[in-house]
């Protein structure tokens, strides 16, 4: 054992000297101080709506422990405790205490005793907690129980309950109550109520209480804003109010399966005659209403789909999705957001009319399959037309039946219009899975010579296509691409039958590890793809 001595020495400032010091005096072995030390490491664990774990590391010299349990507490130990517990052994710890009130604050302080002799009990040593909410609330059904500025919330009839209210969270973190209300006796018998003066496609948390204790709890997204807008249900004449449609109506469908039948009574087509601007949108994101038919653009300016699913396979429905007839120097826009589109024999768009101008053509956040499967058509066709700006953002391509892998991508034509400005193509965080797979077959047969392309954050996988054989084709801005399984993408190839002019100096060669691409399921599970974070994002969560 090291020694240690205490010396005493006395020095003679005014001698300047040392002084001579005293002999060693006897070893110091043990400390022995007036009571214990406090327990350390105090902690609250595994803590629920009526019960917490509480746990600490043991004091030397102690015998047991005593603790007290303060309901409404932060640290401060004030008034009586609710639970007192004495001679809790080392054996003991963790120590689970119960009957606890839910959503409450309390704190705990343990002692450390020594049993033999009470004067060298150590001081207390403390720790806050708060209980878990409860959750009383019934399960919400997103399709009856929440509106565009209401939502309606259940519970045990008669439990205890004070009040309910509504908080939003903004994209910074910041938290506002936005309603918050009293519930009525009537309310609290029933186990219902009704809350109002939301804001439509808004997230909410919906909070229910007993006094300021939480009771329940539920996240809903409230559905797109019904103002103005005219309601079909499920067995409505689709066709037959689209075509009689006033001009700017808005329509919202119910969950379900609409037919539009055969235009001619041929058993090969089914159209819609669009002649009057339209908007067409599923009330709810979880339960998409199934449009079976296709949409002829003939007289409408502008037209909306959203949150739908478009399916061309009723009656055999061989034509393209949306199909341009009448001519017109004045189109606005044709938009698809947030929807599936499927099992459409010859494309997606189709427009051959040298007088038919277009501002804006754009599919986003669109899952697109079975597309050109019938021999004539490409997935965008544009022979004859002017398009300003084709946008195609946050859409999944993929599982193209065997034709399909003979037809293009983006076809699009000189169509020697008089006056029309440059198109803008952009093609953003896209996922194109075995696109025009085949020799020769191109993803931008772009021949105008007036088209700027715009090719970024994108993954391109399982396709020998090339990106265009004609001169009049644009070098794309190209930045930001994953490929994999595409030979013809990033070299040039030149020399017939393909002519390959330019490549992607930006492209990442990578495996993006799809988890079922044959069921259509693209999640990524390459984690250097996830970093580059192209694609749709709703593949990389």
């Amino acid at each position: 054992m090291k020694r240690s001595f205490i010396y005493t020495c006395m020095f003679g400032l005014s001698a300047l000297a040392l002084t001579s010091c005293s002999d060693p005096m006897d070893e110091i072995t043990s400390i022995i101080v007036g009571r214990n030390f406090s327990p350390t490491n105090f902690e609250a664990k595994s803590v629920t709506k009526e019960s917490a774990s509480l746990e600490w590391t043991l004091s030397s010299g102690a015998t047991s422990y005593n603790l007290e349990i303060f309901e409404n507490d932060s640290l401060t130990f004030e008034g009586t405790p609710v639970q007192t517990f004495k001679g809790i052994s080392a054996s003991q710890i963790p120590y689970l205490i119960e009957g606890l009130t839910y959503d409450t604050k309390y704190s705990a302080r343990v002692m450390a005793v020594d049993d033999n002799d009470n004067s060298r009990n150590s001081v207390w040593n403390g720790v806050y907690f708060r209980t878990n909410a409860q959750q009383i609330f019934k399960t919400v059904d997103p399709l009856k129980d929440v509106l565009d500025r209401s939502a309606t919330f259940y519970w045990p009839a008669g439990e205890a309950v004070t009040k309910i209210a509504a908080k939003f969270t903004d994209d910074n973190g910041r938290t506002t109550v936005v309603v918050s209300r009293n519930l009525t006796e009537e309310e609290i018998a029933a186990g219902k109520a009704t809350v109002e003066g939301l804001s439509p496609t808004t997230k909410y948390t919906i909070n229910l209480y007993n006094g300021e204790k939480e009771r329940g709890s539920k996240t809903i997204t409230t559905i797109a804003d019904m103002t103005g807008k005219t309601i079909v249900q499920e067995g409505d004449n689709l066709k037959s109010i689209l075509t009689n449609a006033a001009d700017g109506e808005q329509f919202v469908l119910m969950p379900g399966t609409y037919q539009i039948p055969s235009a001619d009574d041929d058993g090969k087509t089914s159209s819609a005659v669009l002649k009057t601007n339209v908007s067409i949108e599923g009330m709810y994101p979880t339960a998409k209403p199934v449009i079976q038919g296709r949409f002829e653009i003939n007289g409408a300016k502008s037209v909306e789909l959203t949150n739908v699913v478009l399916d061309g396979s009723l009656n055999n429905t061989t034509d393209q999705a949306f199909n341009f007839k009448q001519a017109a120097d004045d189109l606005e826009k044709l938009v698809v957001k947030d929807s599936e589109i499927k099992n459409y024999g010859k494309g997606l768009v189709y427009i051959n009319n040298n007088k038919i101008q277009i501002k804006e053509i754009a599919f986003q956040n669109c899952d697109i399959h079975e597309i050109a499967t019938a021999n004539g058509g490409e997935w965008y066709d544009f022979r004859t037309a002017y398009i300003a700006a084709l946008t195609l953002k946050n859409c999944t391509f993929y599982r193209s039946a065997p034709i399909a892998k003979e037809r293009e991508f983006v076809r699009y034509d000189d169509a020697k219009i008089d006056g029309c400005d440059q198109t803008v193509i952009t093609v953003d965080h896209c996922l194109l899975d075995g696109i025009s797979n085949a020799t020769g077959k191109r993803l931008l047969y772009v021949r105008n010579g007036c088209s700027a392309i715009n090719w970024t954050n994108n993954i391109v996988t399982n396709t020998v296509a090339v990106w265009s054989n004609q001169a009049k084709t644009l070098v794309p801005t190209f930045k930001n691409n994953v490929y994999y399984a595409c030979p013809n993408l990033n070299k040039e190839v030149l020399g017939p039958p393909i002519i390959n002019a330019f490549k992607d100096d930006s492209a990442t060669e990578i495996d993006p590890n799809y988890k079922d691409a044959a069921k259509g399921d693209f999640t990524i599970g390459e984690e250097k793809v996830i970093k580059l974070e192209v694609g749709p994002e709703k593949w990389y969560k």
